[in-house]
Order: structure tokens, then C-alpha cells, then sequence
């Protein structure tokens, strides 16, 4: 797997929306219940009670966005002792949750520093030429309308899970499917894992093709976005949202500059 740091493609304009996406992704995160324990260990059970029932609260659960299933019995926050021991008290939900506005405010919330941060770098090298191209408030709509196409695509080949599904990752998705169509030939910065980390300069055809390529692979044994696991589907539904919806750009998109310069000691040759 590739990891990219830079994309050789100036965007014309400063892309408001997309910094404050990734404000908002970093505050939320920060102001997430339980969060602190991420940062120097587990945390304490308090913490952990707390943060379920948050998610239970805020996050997209497939079973409730397809069935509307709201569960009877959902944890309080509190910690209590039980037959075997200390462990999160539940009880009836003290709130009233609208599963289709869960996706929105599950979109900003992350399951660990890792997820938060992996999310953040591909929208900070992606998302600013999409804004750029479309403008901010049709990038905003967009940004959010492949959000919840992942979401409820995950959701329906995942229809019986009571498992949270939280993170930008299915948005974020649909940008990266956006950014193949407009600028597949676009130069990317690299680093490939070989020993060590090797940079390389490719078109983003190559890295988004293999991003992709390894999502597919992986969704086809499922996959939930919990604490231990990824929601690879959602990133497949939202990838081809965003293909989609960026297809009819395509026409009136100019091309990225030709990179030049020194790559590797040689001088780069004309679309390099």
C-alpha cells in the first residue's frame, strides 16, 4: 500500500471548505467522550462507558438506517457491578435518535488517533482541487451526499448489524473517485513501503486505481467500522458516488501542469 504525501496539481483558489472539514473532524475527535484514553492507553472503564454511549447516540448503525430497529436497551455512560463484575450499565435510550441524521454526525466522528489522521491526509491532498473545480458550496453538498451513499450502501449489505459505522472515510471516498475522473493524470508523491520508505512520483490513476483495487478486494469478506475493524464497502459505494457525480465535470476540467524539476538525481522527462 502507498501512502500519499503531495499531489502535483495547484488548486486556483483557497479551498475554505475543505479546511473546515478538516477543523471540524479534528474538534469533534478532540470533543469526543473517551478520547483522551486513545491518546495515552486504553483509558478507564468510566471513559469506555462514556464513549459507547456516545456512539450509541451519534453514530450510523446499519440495522436502525434500513429496519429504523431502535434498540430498548442502549449504555448509559455510567459504570456499575454486576454478577461478574464492574461493566457498563444499560438502559431504556434517554434520547430520541433520527437514523438518517446520524449519518451526518457520524461522518465526523473517529474510532482512534490512526483512523482520524489517515482520513485527514487524503482529504488534505484531494479534497482541495475537487472543491476548487466545483466550488465550495456544491463541494460541500457533494462531500456529504457521497457520505450518506456510503453509508446507507454499507448499510444495506449490512442490514442486521447493531454495530456503529463512524468516520469520513465513505465522504472521503467519494472524493478520491472524483479526483480519478478530473485529474487521473495528475502527478502523485509517494511513499512505498520497500525496506524503508521509498518516495515516488505517479499518476494519481495508479494511486487511486490501487486504492481502490485493494478496497474492492477486502469488501468482499465484509467489514464493520467498529474499534477493530473497517467498513471496506463504504468506501467501495462511496468511491464509485463520487465517479458518478464528477463524470459530467469532466469536459470543461483543465488538465494538471506538467511537473519539471529534478526526480532522482535526473532531470524529469516531459509528463513525468
Amino acid at each position: 500500500m502507498v501512502i500519499p504525501v503531495h499531489d502535483v496539481n495547484p488548486a486556483r483558489r483557497t479551498a475554505w471548505v475543505t479546511y473546515a472539514l478538516l477543523a471540524a473532524n479534528i474538534v469533534v475527535f478532540l470533543l469526543t467522550p473517551g478520547m483522551a484514553g486513545s491518546v495515552v492507553g486504553e483509558g478507564s472503564l468510566a471513559q469506555l462507558c462514556h464513549l459507547q454511549a456516545f456512539l450509541d447516540q451519534y453514530a450510523a448503525v446499519p440495522r436502525e438506517l434500513i429496519h429504523h430497529q431502535m434498540p430498548r436497551l442502549v449504555p448509559t455512560g455510567e459504570v456499575g457491578v454486576g454478577p461478574q463484575g464492574p461493566g457498563c450499565v444499560v438502559g431504556p435510550p434517554p434520547y430520541d435518535k433520527s437514523p438518517e441524521l446520524s449519518v451526518l454526525t457520524a461522518m465526523f466522528l473517529h474510532g482512534s488517533w490512526l483512523h482520524l489522521l489517515g482520513n485527514m491526509l487524503f482529504l488534505w491532498i484531494f479534497g482541495n482541487n475537487i472543491e476548487d473545480r466545483m466550488g465550495h458550496i456544491r463541494f460541500l453538498v457533494f462531500y456529504v451526499v457521497c457520505g450518506y451513499a456510503a453509508s446507507y450502501g454499507f448499510a444495506v449489505l449490512n442490514n442486521a448489524s447493531a454495530a456503529p459505522l463512524i468516520g469520513a472515510s465513505g465522504a472521503i471516498a467519494g472524493v478520491l473517485g472524483a479526483y480519478l475522473v478530473l485529474y487521473p493524470r495528475a502527478r502523485v508523491w509517494v511513499l512505498v513501503p520497500f525496506l524503508i520508505f521509498l518516495p515516488l512520483r505517479l499518476p494519481a490513476w495508479t494511486v487511486l486505481g490501487l486504492w481502490f483495487a485493494l478496497q474492492a478486494v477486502y469488501s468482499s469478506g465484509g467489514g464493520i467500522s467498529d474499534a477493530g475493524t473497517v467498513a471496506y464497502a463504504a468506501h467501495v459505494v462511496g468511491f464509485l458516488a463520487g465517479m458518478l457525480i464528477a463524470w459530467p465535470l469532466r469536459p470543461g476540467t483543465p488538465p494538471p501542469p506538467e511537473p519539471r524539476g529534478i526526480v532522482f538525481g535526473r532531470r524529469a522527462r516531459p509528463g513525468w
